[in-house]
């Protein structure tokens, strides 16, 4: 008799202690839950042998980029009923089966958990899928490590980025007005940046974690600055000289496989870090914020361009996650935007404006999926089943996340003072502010 997903459905209710939000279809071809909802299709209980040995986020994770589990319907409307018993819940990474097991206490929901690990059969756990990130060494967020997290996530490929992101090759949050296209978005979003930093002919501009080179050629182009961009990935640096070369512009542009720390040529007259913070770490934010502030000159700007997460009751309790960092972003952690503007002001800044662009970034993530999903079966083609669908989930998820309010973007406009106190900028935002007044 097919009756996996109707034990499944019981399971986890009894586990959970509500009923599952989505319908489940399991291996054998049987399906339960609620009518009309997505379906979460369980094709191999390989999945279900994940989740005892890592419970929660992890195991889902593993499941899914393994091809385990899929969703038939709307990604984001399934999700989001999701979001409730996976993310927001709290998951720890467990310790395996008779760890799990041990831990529930009451009778009934001891016995949901033994059926479910007859269910699942007792094997010894799947290997994780070779996308996983493996090897890491040393230290968090010393040099050495943090290349090896730059490398799993930006060398897969350049084709595979063209793709998503679309010709801009802009791998951060566009700037959108009511209508309008991925690529007007993100051409406006530089823009913006430039316009902050007051960028004028001749003016030196650090772009740290410059990516594929879209910043430098605006800056340049468009406003005739200097730029010395900087990135720890291989493959960006070469599409983005590339890119230079074919434009002509490489008397104005240096693009440096460099680390933003070992960058001693200052002064600049303006820094630009766009999507790049994220990956510097709590502990080695203030000396981040040290290093910009003395490649600056006095009166020069800084656009810092960041996702924030929402504070915590108790900051302690902040972990990294799973997910993220085990699949998209090894290492990376996000802070408040009011850590980030003290730790700023405490190397000396003055924060000058915050503009948040949480929206924007919401459906600026939906364009990439869109792209993706358009294009999927080029996508595995480039890379590898598993690490599309890594790719699938993630801007997904993080679409909504932005839409609901847990994590955030913001562009902070800092400037290093004169040695008088003057901050050599106008008494209005007029420069980039078009509704503001003369």
């Amino acid at each position: 008799m097919a009756d996996a997903a109707l034990r499944l459905t019981a399971l986890a209710q009894e586990l959970l202690g509500q009923p599952l939000p989505v319908r489940v279809r399991a291996w054998d071809g049987s399906e339960a839950g609620p009518p009309g909802a997505p379906v979460l299709v369980v094709r191999d209980r390989r999945a279900l042998r994940r989740l005892l040995w890592k419970p929660g986020e992890l195991g889902l994770a593993r499941a899914w980029v393994a091809g385990e589990l899929d969703i038939d319907g709307d990604l984001y409307e399934a999700l989001d009923l999701m979001a409730g018993l996976v993310w927001e819940r709290g998951a720890g990474a467990g310790g395996g089966p008779r760890t799990g097991l041990a831990a529930v206490r009451d009778p009934r929901a001891r016995a949901a958990a033994k059926e479910f690990l007859k269910l699942a059969g007792p094997w010894l756990p799947p290997a994780p899928p070779p996308e996983e990130v493996r090897g890491r060494s040393g230290t968090r967020h010393t040099k050495h490590r943090d290349k090896q997290a730059i490398s799993h996530h930006y060398d897969v490929g350049n084709d595979f980025y063209a793709l998503v992101l679309g010709p801009s090759m802009v791998y951060s949050c566009a700037y959108w007005e009511e209508a309008g296209t991925l690529e007007d978005a993100q051409r406006d979003k530089l823009d913006l940046v430039c316009r902050k930093l007051a960028l004028k002919k001749g003016d030196r501009l650090l772009d740290v974690g410059c990516g594929w080179g879209s910043m430098a050629l605006h800056a340049a182009r468009e406003y005739g600055a200097r730029v010395t961009g900087v990135t720890l990935s291989a493959e960006q640096a070469a599409y983005a000289r590339k890119r230079i070369a074919d434009e002509g512009l490489t008397d104005l542009i240096d693009i440096r496989v460099q680390d933003y720390r070992d960058v001693h040529d200052g002064p600049y007259d303006a820094i630009s870090s766009i999507g790049m913070a994220e990956h510097v770490g709590s502990a080695r934010y203030r000396e981040y914020a040290d290093d910009l502030y003395a490649l600056l000159k006095p009166g020069g700007r800084l656009l810092n361009h960041q996702i924030g997460r929402r504070p915590e009751k108790d900051e302690s309790a902040y972990e990294i996650d799973a997910f993220i960092d085990a699949y998209v972003f090894p290492d990376g952690e996000l802070a408040p935007v009011g850590r980030t503007l003290s730790l700023l002001e405490d190397a000396g800044f003055e924060a000058r404006d915050v503009e948040a662009l949480r929206e924007h970034y919401a459906l600026t993530l939906r364009r990439w999926v869109a792209n993706l999903e358009r294009d999927w079966a080029r996508a595995v083609r480039l890379v590898s089943p598993g690490r599309a669908r890594v790719w699938r989930l993630y801007m997904a998820a993080s679409a909504l996340s932005f839409e609901r309010n847990r994590i955030g973007v913001n562009q902070i406009l800092a400037v290093r003072p004169e040695e008088d106190g003057s901050s050599r900028m106008p008494l209005r935002a007029r420069t980039w502010r078009a509704d503001a007044t003369a």
